[in-house]
């Protein structure tokens, strides 16, 4: 992920190094000014809120390694990634919350970045905004959403990314199971990997490693942030001057960021986080009410749970810990892959029983599963064993389906999709309480960066 890098340049700073080492490197920064004639902003809390965007940025990667990382295509001027980041009044938080780029957004009034033309508030996928009206839009829709006043704003793209992580001589991921994705060219077998500069891009960038599409790769944008930060924090690199002005060079060196960030704000935050690691850190995603909103003109978008994101973006502005809101686990319930809020699931009545097909669907959606709430008739209706159909590029999913429904059998259909099918015979007894083995989901609560990590 391309943001990822930019908090790194705060915790490197918190080595508190001279003045003299970053003296001029500020001068690489590309100035943008988001906040210009902003009026009717949100009132300013307590710590500091730093608006992190990632965009494209490949037109000025090598042909070679566009190539060998899957960067073909044309960039696109949009926002790939979004998060706000809380740096506490103490200087001993941050706080991260990633804000999903399908994310269902109603734009302010404002005047077109290119054509000048002054439009009126309107419906959009949230990473529209910047292509619309850039990073002023893009901060003024994101304080509109969330009443959270952004004092920083900072944009960086591929290249600042994977120049960061080789400096730091790469970043040390573990996965639980296989994570493959044809689009990047990801392919990681399970166990602990050190991934350089084009590899770790592939990691944060992968959307297609299981059907939960953007939510699983905002978590593991997460999960490297966390690793990217013990690295620093522990390599000694902090404490080498030449290297430590390399790397914040590599961060800077592609980075826009408005005129109030600088040097003199990077130091002063570092010497106020010299005891900063991956503890002081946590994570979450905003909480989504209602996945595949769809919206005229728009299409198919994410809308947040207003109730949840409102407490969770209250706790941002009394900067308080988002962890004290952090749900605890159902003991009783079984573990599995994948956390059944992000598996998609299309149940069908395999028997003549009237009523069975909604009575497992609603089953299903009451334990968190993501069921169509439509349940239609099979094309065989003398089924006797419930059967969780899977396209085998989704097989973590379906094993977690399947241990929610005891005794059920596994049929991989390739080309079947993203949603998988429970067609449910006569052997249906109740859909049993399961949830992610791994360590706290995202979109459930918040995790610290200490528990996302290798350890």
């Amino acid at each position: 992920m391309r943001v990822l890098t930019t908090l790194s340049v705060v915790v490197l700073a918190s080595a508190g190094i001279g003045h003299a080492v970053l003296t001029g490197l500020d001068a690489d920064i590309a100035r943008v000014d988001p906040f210009k004639d902003m009026k009717n902003r949100p009132r300013a809390g307590h710590g500091m809120n730093v608006l992190l965007v990632g965009t494209d940025g490949r037109d000025r990667i090598s042909q070679a390694q566009r190539r060998q990382y899957r960067l073909g295509g044309a960039p696109c001027h949009c926002t790939d990634t979004i998060m706000i980041v809380h740096i506490s009044e103490d200087r001993e938080r941050a706080s991260v919350v990633s804000l999903p780029r399908d994310s269902y957004a109603m734009t302010p009034a404002h005047v077109d970045d290119v054509s000048g033309e002054r439009h009126h508030g309107h419906p959009l996928k949230l990473n529209a905004a910047y292509a619309e009206g850039g990073p002023q839009l893009t901060v003024r829709t994101v304080e509109s959403m969330t009443r959270v006043k952004i004092d920083h704003y900072l944009e960086v793209d591929f290249t600042s990314f994977m120049k960061t992580v080789d400096v730091l001589g790469g970043v040390k991921v573990c996965t639980a199971g296989p994570l493959k994705d044809s689009y990047t060219g990801l392919d990681l077998p399970a166990g602990t990997h050190d991934l350089n500069g084009g590899e770790a891009l592939q990691y944060v960038r992968a959307r297609h490693v299981d059907g939960a599409s953007d939510l699983s790769r905002m978590q593991r944008q997460q999960r490297f942030l966390a690793a990217l930060v013990e690295r620093a924090t522990s390599s000694g690199i902090l404490l080498n001057p030449m290297k430590f002005r390399d790397v914040t060079r590599a961060v800077l060196g592609s980075v826009r960021a408005d005129k109030g960030f600088g040097t003199d704000e990077l130091l002063d935050l570092g010497r106020a986080m010299r005891n900063f690691s991956p503890s002081s850190s946590e994570f979450t995603t905003v909480p989504i009410g209602q996945m595949g909103y769809a919206v005229k003109g728009v299409g198919s978008t994410l809308r947040w749970d207003a109730t949840k994101s409102q407490r969770l973006f209250k706790a941002l502005r009394d900067d308080k810990p988002l962890a004290a809101h952090r749900p605890a686990p159902g003991s009783d319930a079984v573990k599995v892959p994948v956390a059944p809020s992000q598996i998609r699931v299309q149940v069908e009545n395999g028997t003549a029983t009237a009523g069975l097909g909604k009575r497992v669907d609603s089953a299903l959606a009451s334990t968190g599963f993501r069921t169509s709430r439509v349940p239609v008739n099979a094309a065989e209706r003398t089924v006797r064993r419930t059967v969780v159909a899977y396209d085998p590029r989704w097989d973590r999913s379906a094993k977690s389906l399947a241990a929610a429904l005891p005794g059920s059998e596994l049929r991989a259909v390739k080309g079947l999709g993203a949603t998988l099918k429970v067609i449910a015979g006569s052997d249906f007894k109740q859909v049993r309480k399961v949830r992610a083995a791994e360590p706290p989901r995202a979109e459930s609560g918040v995790v610290r960066g200490d528990e996302v990590g290798c350890g």
